[in-house]
């Protein structure tokens, strides 16, 4: 282990513990690369040491190229589990950095591109993460599309109907698909956020599917129960990704992003790794329907 492995391990304050960034306004066009974003977020490379917790697990991980996305892969792949990779064919380079990764944890990495906005796609995904990984345990809906827009006489349609497909249509079909496949003891994590409880007037439509994501989760966490399959969210704060920087906050905002929370920082991706990784593992057993908030210490129920 790292010398800065072993930092990241030991007793720290929280607040002080990653970097409080004041990153420099910044643009890229939609979907957004982490190679150039300024500064790189921390998925965890150096510092997440797994422990066996999912060996010989079979996880599908959607927007996993950057950001919280990479960070779980990377972690369930450093606690022994083989992982699919769902991305956008313009986040390649991303990507392929985060199976390289992978495989040097010892682990298989299966790349595959498309857009989960199409549900045959979706479909696809499941079946080829299966024939790849010779099955499916834990599924990660985690892609997500956020763009800002001051006046809802500004939103347009074809915005609001993508961040939907995006956020919650894919969630839906990819979980469809994979109920054929996945047996008893399976996970199923979404990502939703703490705008499903805070919506920004300038998110209305990114924090509307994230209220939804909430509510599918513990519905068919209910529904899924009998079966020994676990349904739980994840509702990240302000966590630094290329998301920020291509549309998802104004420009002139980033210098201050994370800022308002309580610790006085935005989170990193690997720091939301640890709650994935729980509910995914047998660790979390008697946990169903359950959203874990890792916000810097937003306020939420």
């Amino acid at each position: 282990m790292s010398d800065q492995a072993g930092d990241q391990l030991r007793f720290q304050d929280p607040a002080t513990r990653y970097p409080s960034i004041s990153p420099p306004e910044q643009d890229q066009p939609e979907p957004g690369l982490d190679q150039k974003l300024q500064p790189h977020a921390d998925h965890g490379e150096d510092s997440y040491r797994g422990t066996g917790r999912l060996e010989g697990r079979k996880a599908l991980v959607t927007g996993a190229d950057s950001g919280i996305g990479a960070a779980v892969a990377l972690a369930f792949a450093r606690e022994g589990a083989d992982v699919a990779l769902s991305y956008l064919p313009e986040e390649q380079p991303d990507a392929d950095r985060i199976a390289s990764l992978i495989e040097q944890a010892g682990r298989k990495a299966v790349k595959l591109p498309g857009d989960v906005r199409d549900a045959e796609h979706c479909r696809n995904l499941v079946a080829q993460a299966v024939e790849a990984l010779g099955g499916l345990d834990i599924v990660v809906n985690n892609a997500g599309k956020q763009v800002f827009c001051e006046k809802l006489e500004d939103l347009p349609d074809e915005q609001f109907d993508a961040t939907f497909k995006t956020n919650v249509y894919a969630m839906f079909w990819i979980t469809k698909a994979a109920l054929l496949h996945l047996p008893a003891g399976s996970s199923i994590i979404n990502t939703t956020s703490i705008e499903a409880y805070q919506p920004s007037p300038i998110l209305l439509d990114y924090a509307t599917t994230k209220a939804a994501i909430n509510a599918f989760t513990k519905g068919l966490a209910q529904q899924l129960a009998p079966r020994g399959i676990r349904v739980n969210g994840v509702a990240p704060g302000p966590i630094w990704t290329p998301l920020q920087v291509s549309g998802g906050q104004p420009k002139d905002a980033l210098p201050e992003f994370g800022a308002s929370t309580p610790l006085g920082r935005a989170g990193q991706p690997t720091e939301l790794a640890p709650a994935y990784v729980f509910l995914a593992s047998p660790e979390s057993s008697y946990v169903l329907g359950e959203t874990l908030n890792v916000n810097g210490g937003m306020p939420s129920p």
